[in-house]
């Protein structure tokens, strides 16, 4: 029993966590190397090892033949009896046992080499099967390098690469942090197998949610869709599989604990969570939130939606840098318009007032025009999108003319589209001038304006400035105070007379309220008012 081998065995079985029969058939894959180059690459090798007992044996094998072909592989006869006794035939197989020792330092070097090597493609391959399986799997790592915006992450096993563009903007990533990360894909190399990892993908978000939110792992509560601006905001739809389950309350938590979870470790990442649902208009309103929305039209056809919403709603709706009514269209997967009521109301005032009939466009005539309403045709939009091997299986609808009538329905349509948006556009320019106030207040406000011009604004007369605080000569003064208290004493005697005609009071009422009364009384007679 050879421990050596026994004991070797198996440490390379713990540390590189390898089936023991695979390494076991790496060495004999490397005894077999080595005694070809011993014996020549053309040699018939047969190697052994026992995972008992750790015994090596490595055998030569020739054919018994008539006549040699090949030295290597084959034995005449004679010569087989002589090595092996009377009873070889023509056919068998017989087998002479190398001695380990007789192979030589090259060999020897020559199996290491060998063993080494299918070690290592067989630890390559045993990694990328097990991360093949955990692809749109979340995965903890330490960061081992940073190298021009490009994280190294240390996974145990192996390392996996987190590119620049993967990563949540503005986040800082060290050595030797410990980072969760999402796995997105595992590339078979040449190198070994390359794992990919992201911390910016949609489905990081989902994942963990899907770790801190049990209604989903039970799948009750499911995820939908998710929309992210990585580091600054995201949006998710969700939906419950159970009437008595609440799938936004479900993902938020207990005063917002799952929800903030989340947020932590998306580097303070706002996340809305909105219910899903499967009809487009419901759902496009419940995206744009937090803001209100008045109408939806739909167009099923190219998955367009124009959102109508009040003047004061739009700037909710649009969110800050566009962020809002993005992610909405990320989320619900529908191109979204966002228009004030008022223009709204607008457009649809000047379409209508600027439409233009098939019948009204050149080049087509009554008689043309009762042909083309035949075939359903009767909207210019309806001719500019026409088939034109439609049109020309129309009577007297020759190719040329075809083309003719679809590049002037071309023009048309896009000459009515410029004339209406300038009409739009001045008309809301008008109607905006007209809200405006007469008179702008702020205008008293500003540091460029003084008092004398406020108040003239104001229409308050100021006197000149010599007036404010000119010196009065004494009979000046005199006089300017005899008129003074004369008019403060005649308009406080007109004031005294009717009150007193009108305040009259009895001879008992007088006594009463006379001072000295009772209320003023010595009450213990030494003189002195208590």
């Amino acid at each position: 029993m050879d421990h050596n081998v026994l004991n070797a065995l198996s440490q390379i079985t713990r540390e590189k966590n390898i089936d023991k029969a695979i390494i076991i058939e790496s060495l004999e894959a490397g005894l077999q190397s080595a005694a070809r180059k011993k014996l020549g690459t053309e040699a018939n090798i047969d190697a052994r090892v026992d995972p008992e007992t750790g015994e090596m044996i490595v055998e030569q094998v020739k054919t018994v033949v008539e006549e040699i072909d090949d030295p290597d592989t084959d034995i005449d006869l004679e010569e087989a009896r002589i090595e092996f006794g009377d009873e070889v035939e023509i056919g068998d197989e017989v087998r002479w046992e190398l001695p380990l020792e007789e192979f030589g330092r090259n060999a020897i070097l020559v199996a290491k080499q060998i063993l080494v090597q299918k070690v290592r493609e067989a630890e390559r391959a045993q990694i990328y099967e097990e991360f093949k399986d955990r692809v749109n799997q979340i995965i903890v790592g330490t960061v081992q390098q940073v190298d021009r915006g490009n994280v190294l992450v240390n996974l145990g096993r192996t390392e996996a690469l987190m590119p620049y563009r993967e990563q949540i903007r503005g986040e800082k990533l060290h050595q030797g942090k410990t980072v969760r990360a999402f796995i997105t894909e595992v590339l078979d190399s040449a190198k070994g197998p390359q794992v990919i990892l992201s911390r910016s993908h949609p489905g990081f978000l989902k994942a963990l949610f899907e770790q801190e939110v049990p209604e989903i792992q039970e799948g009750i509560v499911e995820i939908k869709a998710v929309a992210r601006e990585p580091g600054t905001r995201s949006k998710i739809a969700v939906v419950s599989h159970d009437d008595r389950v609440d799938p936004v309350g479900s993902c938020v938590g207990m005063k917002g604990s799952r929800v903030q979870a989340v947020t932590r470790e998306l580097a303070g990442e706002r996340v809305d969570i909105v219910p899903w649902s499967a009809e487009p208009s419901l759902l496009i309103g419940r995206a744009l939130s937090p803001a209100i929305v008045n109408n939806i039209i739909l167009d099923r056809e190219n998955r367009e939606a124009t959102v109508v919403v009040n003047e004061d709603q739009l700037s909710k709706a649009i969110g800050k840098e566009g962020k809002n009514v993005r992610l909405a269209a990320k989320l619900t997967e529908w191109k979204i318009d966002l228009v004030s009521t008022r223009e709204y109301n607008v457009r649809q005032q000047i379409t209508s007032e600027m439409s233009m009939k098939l019948g009204e466009m050149e080049g087509i005539t009554d008689e043309l025009l009762v042909l083309l309403e035949a075939v359903g045709i009767t909207t210019i939009e309806d001719l500019a999108q026409a088939a034109p091997e439609r049109l020309e299986a129309i009577e007297g609808l020759d190719p040329e003319l075809v083309a003719t009538l679809q590049a002037t329905a071309q023009v048309t349509l896009e000459e009515l589209d410029r004339m209406i948006e300038k009409a739009v556009a001045e008309e809301l320019e008008r109607r905006a001038a007209e809200d405006q106030p007469l008179f702008n207040e702020s205008a008293l406000e500003g540091e460029g304006v003084s008092e004398e011009e406020a108040a003239i604004l104001a229409g308050v007369e100021i006197p000149a400035k010599g007036d404010l605080f000119k010196d009065l000569t004494g009979e000046e003064a005199d006089a300017d105070a005899d008129e003074a208290s004369g008019g403060d004493e005649a308009e406080a005697a007109a004031e005294a007379e009717p009150a007193a005609d009108a305040d009259a009071q009895t001879p008992a009422e007088a006594e009463d309220t006379a001072p000295g009364g009772d209320e003023d009384k010595d009450e213990d007679g030494d003189g002195t008012d208590k």
